[in-house]
C-alpha cells in the first residue's frame, strides 16, 4: 500500500511541443507497484493548455478544480469541477484552461503505455 500527500511528489513542467503553462506530478508512476494504471495530476495555469495530440491508449480524467475545455477534432467541450472524461485510443485531444484560476485534473493511463 502507498499513502502520500500529492505535494510530496515532484512537480515537473510538461516540456513537450504544444504545451503551455502545464505541470505534471506522477502520483503513481514507473516506480510504483501499481499493476495496471499510472495516476497523474496535471495543473494548467490560466491561459495554458496541454499539447494537441493523440496516442494509442485510453485515459480517464477527473476535473478536481477550475474551468476549461477539451478540444478534439471539430469541437470543444466545456469542463468544470466534477466533470470526467474518457479519451479513447487514437482520439485527438487537448485540455485548455479557460478560467482565471488553475485547472487541476487527475489522469489515469494504462501502465503498459505511458508518457
Amino acid at each position: 500500500m502507498i499513502v502520500k500527500h500529492f505535494k510530496e511528489v515532484k512537480k515537473e513542467d510538461v516540456n513537450v511541443e504544444g504545451a503551455k503553462n502545464t505541470t505534471i506530478r506522477w502520483l503513481l508512476g514507473e516506480d510504483s507497484p501499481a499493476p495496471n494504471f499510472y495516476m497523474r495530476l496535471f495543473e494548467v495555469e490560466a491561459g495554458g493548455h496541454s499539447p494537441y495530440h493523440t496516442h494509442s491508449w485510453e485515459h480517464e480524467v477527473f476535473i478536481l478544480e477550475g474551468e476549461g475545455k477539451i478540444n478534439t477534432k471539430g469541437k470543444s467541450i466545456e469542463l468544470k469541477q466534477g466533470s470526467f472524461v474518457l479519451v479513447e485510443p487514437d482520439e485527438e485531444h487537448q485540455f485548455e484552461n479557460t478560467g482565471k484560476g488553475v485547472l487541476k485534473f487527475l489522469c489515469m493511463i494504462p501502465k503498459l503505455n505511458h508518457k
